[in-house]
């Protein structure tokens, strides 16, 4: 399940990014409370799976997409690959 913002659907990279580096930089501070340290943890771990997800996206992308000689670009078929 990804990191989703109230009624947007699923938070930008940079968002959950940015986000992310916020609640690591509070856990190593080590003066949050015990239950608000597990729900910041709670919080890191999706935001992860968030970045991951964008990341497994554009390297999809990036495997289509392929060079022609004239220099054009072309987005080719997940089948095509095969």
């Amino acid at each position: 399940m990804s990191a989703k913002r109230k009624d947007e659907g699923p938070m930008p990279f940079e968002d959950a990014l940015k986000r992310l580096e916020t609640i690591v930089q509070q856990l190593e501070r080590g003066d949050v409370p015990l239950e608000k340290s597990i729900a910041l943890y709670e919080e890191g771990i999706q935001l992860s799976k968030t970045c991951a997800e964008h990341l497994a996206k554009a390297e999809l992308t990036v495997k289509r997409l392929s060079k022609e000689l004239d220099g054009s670009l072309i987005l080719r078929d997940d089948e095509a690959d095969q």
